[in-house]
């Protein structure tokens, strides 16, 4: 009956193979070539998580800003009748409707600029995946060298 091998037995000698040339240079090679294929993988299989982290919490964000604005707006038009509706008492109807319009259209810009500071390109950079990167690139310059 054949024997068959061990796994354990085989990675043992695997690793008192890679120890035996891990003084030499093209031992060092040999290992590096074995380890940064994986090393890559698992950098990118990071980057896609953290972006997918990011796209899901933008998603919700922004679902829930919708269903706010809208409930919001139907509020917000009741108040601003209210207000041309008494700007009317003291000026034209047609003037108290033209300086409320005026001042909204004032606010919504300045509400409009802030919320575009907010969707700035730099929050969807993956931060831990580059400094991930960079750690490994600074270890294997340290091996190499």
């Amino acid at each position: 009956m054949k024997e068959q091998p061990n796994l354990r037995d085989a990675t043992y000698q695997e690793e008192a193979a890679i120890d035996s040339n891990s003084t030499s240079i093209a031992g060092l090679v040999r290992q590096l070539t074995r380890e940064v294929p994986s090393l890559f993988t698992k950098e990118l299989a990071l980057a896609k998580a953290e972006i997918t982290e990011a796209l899901n919490t933008t998603k919700a964000a922004t679902i829930g800003m919708a269903s706010g604005g809208i409930v919001l707006l139907g509020g917000f038009i009741m108040l601003l009748l209210s207000a041309v509706l008494g700007l009317s008492n003291v000026v034209a109807p047609w003037l108290a409707a033209l300086i409320v319009g005026g001042v909204v259209c004032v606010v919504g810009m300045i509400m409009v600029s802030a919320g575009k500071k907010k969707l700035d390109p730099a929050a969807f950079k993956p931060e831990r995946t580059i400094n991930s990167m960079q750690k490994d690139k600074e270890a294997v310059k340290g091996k190499v060298a």
